[in-house]
């Protein structure tokens, strides 16, 4: 293992294990490394959106960016880079449309096109790029805050594969589950066998914690979730584990966030492996609580567009927030965040500025 810095503050570590009580709640918001800040949009004008992830220097300097400007006020960093990834390592070109997102020009339309995918993917070749900008990384952070690898989950990446973009009805990613469950489920588990590779490497070249997104698990109805994504969640988790019991890597938090899947809270805090859920901003906190039952760590849960709101409807949203995350008046096994990423037309002061109330108002008493 690779030799880094000591770390400094290791509140988002421990405030991940349910149940311990933290001086306060930690902070970080997903999403923190992007277009909201103008300097990420400087480095933006000359080089192309995956030309930066590629480049393990350039994806180290956005990544510092917000550690630098809101110095002292976040507790992590997570690593610059996209969850489209792992398509790209799986075959798929993907491009970055300004104007529309991603996109991949040439999408998976039924299952004989799965023979279009790589049938082994080598995830130091093709995705050691992430590797090097997470080694480099943790060294310039010089351990001023953790770093948080991610990946995108298996049912989210699969709707991009064969959508070939973003979607608001995704009937083509629903047709094939409904259509041709076996081959479904064959496509969602060749994906997470990758993201286990995928974030096992990430945590060997230095990541302290690490996310899976499952962006659109609220397109899922509950039984499809159970029957599609959930298992993905298991075998990540497990897999996980297993190879880093295997070499010896201990105290890695593994975080899951499962956007709009409220409905599977209990049976995800007792049975994903998952140490964290993150969540969306359309669940109470206190009943957040009572399904994790004290299982899991919870993340989250303001809503993004608060930010807009102005500086009295922050410091409102994040005390009753963070009043309604505490266990008699303590901090315990809560991290605040965002309920999804920061948009891009925010304020980067106004974000200063929620950092600041988190700070204030969740000290436990």
């Amino acid at each position: 293992m690779v030799e880094f810095p000591e770390l400094q503050n290791d509140l988002i570590i421990r405030a991940a294990r349910a149940g311990e009580e933290t001086e306060r709640a930690p902070v970080w918001v997903m999403r923190q490394a992007g277009r909201y800040l103008p300097e990420f949009r400087e480095v933006r004008k000359e080089n192309e959106f995956f030309h930066v992830c590629r480049t393990p220097k350039l994806a180290c300097e956005v990544t510092l960016q917000p550690i630098r400007r809101y110095a002292g006020l976040l507790d992590a960093a997570i690593i610059f880079s996209d969850i489209l990834v792992i398509p790209q390592a799986m075959g798929l070109e993907v491009i970055m449309d300004p104007g529309h997102g991603p996109v991949l020009p040439q999408p998976l339309v039924d299952p004989s096109h799965l023979s279009r995918l790589a049938s082994h993917v080598d995830v130091a070749k093709e995705l050691g790029y992430v590797f090097d900008a997470i080694t480099l990384t943790r060294h310039e952070l010089k351990g001023q805050v953790p770093l948080i690898g991610f990946s995108g989950a298996p049912w989210t990446l699969m709707a991009y594969m064969i959508e070939g973009g973003g979607s608001k009805t995704f009937t083509k990613a629903k047709t094939w589950l409904f259509k041709y469950p076996t081959e479904s489920k064959d496509l969602l588990h060749r994906i997470a066998d990758v993201c286990v590779d995928y974030l096992v490497g990430q945590i060997k070249a230095g990541a302290q914690l690490v996310q899976l997104f499952d962006t659109w698990a609220a397109e899922l109805s509950p039984r499809d979730f159970a029957e599609f994504a959930a298992p993905t969640y298991q075998s990540i988790a497990s897999g996980v584990r297993a190879r880093l019991a295997a070499a010896n890597i201990k105290d890695v938090p593994l975080l899951l966030f499962a956007k709009g899947a409220n409905h599977a809270i209990a049976t995800l805090a007792s049975s994903s492996g998952w140490d964290v859920l993150g969540l969306d901003w359309l669940v109470d906190p206190v009943v957040a609580r009572e399904l994790a039952n004290g299982k899991v760590a919870l993340q989250g849960n303001v809503d993004p567009n608060v930010l807009y709101g102005g500086r009295d409807a922050i410091e409102r949203e994040v005390k009753r927030t963070a009043e309604a995350f505490k266990v008699g008046g303590k901090s315990t096994g809560h991290i605040f965040n965002l309920g999804h990423g920061i948009t891009p037309g925010v304020d980067p002061e106004d974000l200063r500025w929620f950092f600041e109330c988190v700070h204030k108002y969740t000290k436990s008493s």
